[in-house]
């Protein structure tokens, strides 16, 4: 059993205030595999008041030592990135082979992005040649909460602590209670990286505790939570009082639509990307939308793709598909379908229950539902699980009613080969990313969505700028 209570505050590993035991639970067993330490009050003040404390120093040391600190982290998370991966598949079920490449990988990914778009980042600079005495500074906002999900830990990790770093600001890290290893091991990263004491803090926490505590904290200038839309709501209303910055990346229920003239991989794609790290990914294409004319080839298509996929232990290596991360999504999930199926959407491939041989885990069978209807709750709700629904459309302004017919608006996907309607597609869908054609997002992209899947701009130049101020100065003196 793995026992890791401490918390890292100020740049030392310290006890909690007072023992509150919290099991972590292996989603591929059932079993217990780690105790960590839920904070309380008292931790949550002390990581707080080691970050105001740093902040000063921090916000004045020139960019490029942030710069440098950042390196010499993606340097040490490089040489740990076998143990980062065990940690993430033992606590939160991503398959073995995948938490490696993925998993890992998008953090190393996100480090070096921030990196390279940091180094022509403008802290500093003119407002322009009209005005050579006005100069826009981006500042540091100050003290940030960060407050992370399970699915892809190290991908939100990274995306905002090595932002606020490189942007002068401190923080506290609350990671999820479901996957805080990663986190734990990301600290220690950090703290062999050497960065000032009170920089990054790590408490450990759950939502009603400790993320409470740090939405509401008057010391704390800004929130950055990944999670649900439900959770950032909350998150929004707590932190009002105080008037903080709150940035949200929040949940998802993405619309990818395929026409007629798509390539002949568009339906095998869309399935693999939905059932990818077990449906557990907010940007994941759950709504395939599909033009009338091929739509019973797509359905029979991705229920030949779904039956494929295998599910097996994350501690397994190869190519299939983990549990979900707990008992709770698990039976949600299976809710979901039950409700899919009782409302009338035609099961085409999976259904409720475990998979054949698979008695213990919380494993869910990779589901697709065809003649799904905009009304329908699979086809609203954000199920984060690996179940898809299928449903036809006509005409390319139907397709784009119906794919904007959600309280959503993250990440939609379009797949033609007719360029000007897939711009025309790009400017229609209301989310804040559109992926066209399998074509993924280049490095420094900025992942974020408009409606409830939050406000917040994370990756690339977008991402510091979320973490800084504008301060126009005029009577600037130019070299002075």
């Amino acid at each position: 059993m793995i026992e890791k209570r401490d918390f890292y505050i100020n740049g030392s590993w310290v006890a909690p205030s007072v023992a509150n035991d919290h099991n972590v639970i292996d989603p591929s067993t059932e079993e217990p595999c780690a105790i960590i330490s839920l904070g309380g009050k008292a931790d949550t003040d002390a990581a707080v008041a080691a970050a105001k404390a740093a902040f000063p120093g921090w916000m004045a040391t020139p960019p490029a030592e942030r710069i440098a600190a950042a390196e010499r982290i993606l340097a040490v998370y490089n040489s740990t990135a076998e143990e980062m991966a065990q940690a993430i598949s033992l606590e939160m079920g991503a398959p073995i082979d995948m938490s490696r490449q993925q998993q890992v990988g998008a953090g190393s990914w996100h480090i070096q992005n921030f990196i390279t778009a940091a180094k022509d980042y403008k802290f500093d600079a003119p407002l322009g040649d009209h005005a050579p005495n006005d100069r826009i500074i981006h500042e540091a906002i100050g003290v940030c909460a960060l407050i992370t999900p399970w699915n892809w830990p190290m991908n939100q990790v990274t995306l905002k602590v090595i932002a606020a770093l490189i942007a002068g600001c401190t923080m506290v890290l609350k990671p999820s209670e479901e996957s805080p290893l990663n986190a734990i091991l990301f600290a220690e990263i950090v703290d062999e990286a050497g960065l000032p004491p009170g920089v990054f803090n790590l408490v450990n926490g759950d939502g009603a505790g400790v993320g409470s505590q740090l939405t509401a904290h008057p010391d704390v200038d800004m929130v950055s939570f990944t999670g649900s839309s439900r959770a950032g709501k909350l998150i929004s209303k707590a932190a009002a009082d105080t008037l903080k910055r709150v940035s949200l990346e929040l949940g998802g229920k993405g619309a990818n639509l395929i026409f007629a003239d798509a390539d002949e991989k568009a339906v095998k794609r869309g399935v693999l990307h939905c059932m990818n790290n077990t449906g557990q990914s907010c940007n994941a294409p759950t709504r395939m939308l599909v033009q009338r004319e091929i739509y019973d080839q797509a359905v029979e298509t991705a229920a030949e793709v779904a039956g494929k996929i295998t599910v097996g232990s994350a501690h397994d290596e190869g190519r299939h598909v983990g549990p979900v991360v707990n008992e709770v999504q698990f039976n949600k999930i299976q809710d979901l379908i039950q409700k899919g199926i009782d409302e009338g959407a035609r099961l085409v491939a999976g259904g409720t229950g475990r998979p054949d041989g698979l008695n213990r885990g919380f494993y869910v069978k990779p589901t697709v539902f065809a003649d799904v209807t905009p009304d329908m709750t699979v086809a609203q709700e954000e199920i984060f699980g690996p179940v898809l629904s299928i449903t036809p459309f006509d005409s390319e302004e139907d397709g784009i009613a119906i794919a904007n017919d959600t309280p959503y608006g993250l990440t939609n996907y379009v797949q033609t080969s007719d360029p000007a309607r897939a711009n025309r597609l790009a400017r229609a869908l209301r989310s804040g990313m559109v992926e066209m054609n399998g074509q993924s997002r280049a490095a420094g992209s900025p992942f974020g969505g408009m409606k409830q899947s939050g406000n917040g701009r994370e990756g690339g130049t977008w991402g510091i700028e979320d973490f800084v101020e504008v301060k126009a100065v005029s009577g600037w003196t130019p070299g002075a």
